[in-house]
């Protein structure tokens, strides 16, 4: 009777000693444990995406800053180099101008070696605040141009009206010329003196002087040439000195010339011409008389022999003999 007690005994023992509920205590407290450390693991992961996912972004603003201020610098740049040209074709030159465009040149290098380094924000707001003084430069200096060129215009303006005066008045001034030089041309042509009258006759070798309406002489008798003539009355030629000469032209077409007897060259149409005598006389525009004896000192051709004579460059009269 004490036996079957026993034995019921010993299956009736609590449940919490029971092996297999511990078992699945111990599993469920493993899940658990590895529930949170996955958290735990998720939880730090997250943490470390979001982390790079901001660097990246900075980095990203960052580049993009550096970017969109190398544009800026590069325009202005642009801008300072067109106002120099601008300035340059308004004949000015601007020293300032070169010097600020060389500026701008060594930040626009500093800028892009950023690509390779980190463009803090202590540099982004260096160059952000150059680049506005830059820009409030620029400005003031288009002002300026645009003043220059107002300006320009308005002297092109009054040059183009000063050049069309000059022009006018330089038409005007050749129109007086010509009309003077006409003017001139026709006083000096009315004022040209002419020999009238004009007779040669020679003298022998006895002094004795012999005439022949025929002006035809033994060559052979004669010792001296002379030519007489009268200087035809001219209200318009001034009283004044004269100097008149005489070319003895030979049958050959070479005109008598010997210094020894009083021979020199004048200019006739531009060229240097001998002459064979020269006369001085006062002009007194009441018809004088003037007269060449000339001695050649040697024999004369036969043949027919011209006399010219000439005042102030021109032809005033011309005869002509012959020698038998």
């Amino acid at each position: 009777m004490e036996q079957k007690t026993t034995s019921k005994m010993a299956g009736t023992l609590p449940d919490g000693n029971n092996p297999n509920n511990n078992r699945k205590l111990l599993v469920v407290g493993l899940i658990i444990v590895l529930l949170t450390i996955n958290g735990i693991l998720f939880y730090m992961q997250h943490q470390k995406t979001q982390q790079v996912e901001e660097k990246e972004e900075i980095i990203r603003v960052k580049n993009s800053e550096l970017e969109n201020q190398i544009k800026v610098y590069e325009a202005l740049k642009a801008d300072f180099e067109r106002q120099s040209q601008e300035l340059q074709a308004l004949g000015l030159a601007n020293d300032s101008l070169e010097s600020r465009i060389a500026s701008i040149n060594a930040d626009l290098t500093k800028l892009q070696s950023f690509r390779n380094s980190s463009f803090s924000l202590q540099d982004q707001r260096l160059f952000k605040a150059r680049a506005a003084n830059l820009e409030n430069q620029l400005r003031q200096k288009n002002a300026e141009i645009a003043k220059l060129k107002e300006d320009n215009q308005v002297l092109y303006g009054e040059n183009t009206q000063l050049k069309t005066t000059s022009t006018q008045l330089s038409d005007t001034l050749k129109t007086l010329k010509s009309t003077n030089t006409t003017l001139t041309e026709k006083v000096a042509l009315a004022s040209r003196l002419e020999a009238e009258n004009i007779q040669v006759n020679i003298i022998n070798k006895r002094g004795k002087e012999k005439e022949d309406n025929d002006a035809e002489y033994r060559a052979k008798r004669v010792d001296k040439i002379k030519v007489s003539f009268k200087l035809a009355k001219n209200d318009v030629a001034p009283k004044e000195g004269k100097e008149i000469l005489m070319r003895l032209i030979e049958p050959d077409g070479a005109a008598v010339y010997n210094l020894a007897t009083g021979s020199g060259t004048f200019m006739l149409d531009g060229q240097e011409t001998f002459f064979t005598a020269k006369r001085d006389i006062v002009y007194d525009n009441t018809q004088q008389a003037v007269s060449f004896i000339y001695s050649k000192g040697a024999a004369y051709k036969r043949g027919a022999h011209t006399i010219e004579l000439y005042a102030d460059g021109v032809l005033i009269g011309k005869s002509s003999f012959t020698l038998k």
